[in-house]
C-alpha cells in the first residue's frame, strides 16, 4: 500500500489507497495516524477500495494548518474523495475520527453511503480525565516536558526490556505509544493541543452530536465499541444505538479503545458483513434520503450566496441540486 501525498487547498495530505470495490474512508483518532488501520486494511482491501489518511496536523500530513474544527476536517475529507474520483464512501471514524465522520455525514450527506462509529467521540460529555487536564491553560509546558526526548527514551527502554522477557505490548499499548511518541515533535504537539481544545474542555467533551443523531436514522449506521474502553465509556455506544433508529451495535468484550487493532479479524468481519448484508430496501431508502438531503443542503448554500430567492420553488431546488458538485482542490 504505497504512501501517497496530495495537495488539498494548498495543504499536503498523506494517504494510502488500496483494493477495488465500494469505497471505505478510514479516519483515525486524536494524535493518531493512518497507521492505526494497518491491521485491517489488507483484509478490507480484498473486497473494497480502502482510503486511509493522516488528518491535517497529524502523522505525515502538513502541520499548523490553522483550522482544527470538525467542520474543517470534514471539508478536507470531502475534497479528498473528490480529488481521488470517488463519488461516495462508507465513512469509518474512530475516536475523534468518529466525531469527524458524523460531522461529514451532516455537512455532506450526498458523499456518505454508510456511517461506522468506532469508540467515537461526540456522543456525550465523559472522557478520560487526562484529556480534560490537557485542555487546561499551561498544559503546553507540562506536555512539552513529559514528551522530552529523555523521558521518551526512558519509556521506550521499558518497552524494550519487557519485550526481551517475552512480554509483548498489547496492540492498544502500541497505539498509545505511537500517539505519545509523536508528541515529541513541536509542530505535532501544537496541532494536537489545538485539535484537543476544539472538542474537549475541563468539563469533558465540548462538542456533541446528540441532538442530531436522529438525522442518521435513514443512513445505514454501525456502532462498534470495546466494553473496556478507558478513554470514552461504553454507555455512549448504547445511547447512540438507541438514538439512531435502525442502527447496528457491536460490543467487543475485553477490548478497549482500539477494536480495529485489538480484535482486527472480528472487526473486519463485522464491517464486511454490515456492508455486504444490508437489505436492498434499506439501501434504496438511504439513497432517497441522501438525495433529498443533498437538495436541501445545496439550496441552503445557494441561498446563503444570494443565488436563490425564497419565491423559487421546485424548479429552483432541481436547478440547485444539479449545480456544480465539484470543489476546487
Amino acid at each position: 500500500m504505497e504512501l501517497r501525498e496530495i495537495s488539498i487547498h494548498g495543504h499536503r495530505v498523506a494517504y494510502r489507497e488500496a483494493g477495488e470495490g465500494p469505497v471505505l474512508l478510514l479516519i483515525h483518532g486524536m494524535a493518531g495516524s493512518m497507521t492505526t488501520w494497518k491491521h485491517v486494511m489488507p483484509t478490507l482491501a480484498r473486497e473494497f477500495t480502502v482510503v486511509a489518511l493522516d488528518l491535517p496536523g497529524h502523522g505525515l500530513s502538513e502541520k499548523r494548518v490553522g483550522d482544527y474544527s470538525l467542520g474543517a476536517f470534514a471539508s478536507t475529507l470531502r475534497d479528498l474523495l473528490i480529488a481521488l474520483g470517488h463519488e461516495r464512501a462508507t465513512i469509518i471514524g474512530q475516536s475523534l475520527g468518529g466525531g469527524i465522520a458524523m460531522q461529514m455525514a451532516y455537512q455532506y450527506p450526498e458523499r456518505c453511503e454508510r456511517l461506522v462509529l468506532v469508540g467515537s467521540g461526540g456522543l456525550g460529555r465523559e472522557v478520560n480525565p487526562l484529556l480534560k487536564a490537557l485542555s487546561l491553560p499551561g498544559s503546553d509546558a507540562i506536555l512539552r516536558l513529559g514528551c522530552a526526548e529523555p523521558i521518551r527514551n526512558c519509556i521506550g527502554g521499558l518497552g524494550t526490556l519487557t519485550s526481551r522477557f517475552g512480554l509483548m505490548p498489547e496492540p492498544a499499548v502500541n497505539e498509545l505509544w505511537r500517539a505519545y511518541s509523536s508528541l515529541g515533535d513541536a509542530d505535532t504537539r501544537h496541532d494536537f493541543l489545538r485539535t484537543l481544545r476544539a472538542v474537549i474542555d475541563q468539563g469533558g467533551q465540548a462538542v456533541s452530536a446528540a441532538n442530531r443523531l436522529h438525522l442518521a436514522a435513514q443512513m445505514p449506521t454501525l456502532v462498534v465499541w470495546g466494553d473496556s474502553d478507558p478513554i470514552i465509556p461504553v454507555h455512549h455506544a448504547f445511547a447512540a444505538h438507541e438514538a439512531i433508529e435502525g442502527s447496528r451495535l457491536e460490543i467487543f468484550e475485553g477490548v478497549g479503545h482500539f477494536p480495529h487493532c485489538e480484535a482486527p479479524a472480528r472487526f473486519a468481519t463485522v464491517l464486511t458483513e454490515f456492508i455486504n448484508n444490508l437489505p436492498l430496501l434499506l439501501l434504496l431508502e438511504g439513497a432517497i434520503f441522501v438525495g433529498l438531503a443533498y437538495c436541501v443542503a445545496r439550496v441552503r448554500r445557494v441561498r446563503a450566496a444570494g443565488g436563490l430567492g425564497d419565491h423559487q420553488g421546485l424548479d429552483g431546488v432541481v436547478e440547485a441540486a444539479n449545480g456544480d458538485r465539484k470543489s476546487v482542490v
